[in-house]
């Protein structure tokens, strides 16, 4: 049995092949095609036409925080967009958002929406597959023995 240094064995991988080999790379692990995401936390989007009001609708859809509506009426609703309808005007187009501190869900016409804020945090940021694999790597780069990464709260 050979004898490996430390510094050897931080360049291998988890079946022990070296990552030199090109099985397996303890460098920085580029996004995968699509997954790269903007910062949105604390945006507030422009929403002076039809278009940019579809698009930031469409961009609080796919966001996993919550995210203040303002009405035209001045009321102002908090909360996770959990669905979108598109109709072919903004009167028939509506969002569907869960309260922060309520059961219900409400629908609201993009036509009533003045303002959007995404106003609370992505609880999926940085929780990517790439960024375990980076945490694990710089834990056996530094000769930890039993790593186990675990899940962070999400509060």
């Amino acid at each position: 049995m050979s004898e490996t240094s430390s510094a050897d064995r931080a360049t291998q991988g988890v079946d022990g092949r070296s990552a030199q080999s090109g099985a397996l790379n303890a460098g920085p692990v580029p996004p995968a095609p699509g997954t790269a995401r903007a910062q949105l936390e604390g945006w507030m989007p422009a929403l002076a036409s039809a278009e940019e009001i579809h698009s930031a609708l469409d961009t609080a859809f796919s966001y996993r925080g919550d995210v203040t509506i303002t009405r035209k009426n001045g009321d102002k609703v908090e909360g996770y967009v959990f669905d979108r309808r598109k109709g072919p005007g903004l009167e028939q187009s509506f969002v569907r958002v869960m309260p922060k501190d309520s059961d219900e869900r409400l629908s609201i016409s993009y036509s009533d929406i003045a303002a959007l804020a995404f106003t609370g945090r992505d609880t999926a940021a940085g929780k990517s597959w790439e960024a375990w694999v980076r945490k694990y790597w710089e834990k056996r780069a530094a000769g930890e023995k039993g790593i186990a990464l675990q899940p962070e709260s999400l509060e």
